[in-house]
């Protein structure tokens, strides 16, 4: 990704170099009235550009820095959340099969036809 880059910003400014040598003019820019610049056209062309692309990066490097930060908090959210600890019942909740010592276990029920007991 690294030699695209390169590659888009040597381009850019073979580019640059190619215009502001075929455009070495002077111009005049009426800014407000009795306030007249006097500049060569490529320096209004990078000041131009670079204006419009200043506000354009802040805003991307505001948004990727407040989606690190949301990254960030996921992933540790996700750490927390996949450490083991013992499950507990909710409070109030008995166990499946509640022993108690102190209460007899109850006699098997015979069926009254056969006088058969059920088996265990």
């Amino acid at each position: 990704m690294q030699i695209v880059r390169t590659i888009f910003w040597v381009l850019l400014f073979v580019g640059l170099m190619t215009f502001s040598i075929f455009n070495w003019n002077p111009v005049e820019v009426s800014i407000w009235s009795g306030f007249v610049l006097e500049t060569r056209v490529p320096a209004l062309v990078i000041v131009s550009f670079l204006l419009g692309m200043i506000p354009t990066w802040l805003l991307h490097r505001g948004t990727k820095w407040r989606l690190e930060r949301r990254i960030k908090q996921l992933e540790n959210a996700t750490r927390a959340a996949s450490v083991t600890q013992p499950v507990s019942p909710p409070p109030g909740t008995q166990p499946a099969n509640p022993v108690d010592p102190a209460r007899p276990t109850p006699a098997p029920i015979t069926n009254p036809d056969t006088g058969a007991k059920p088996i265990p």
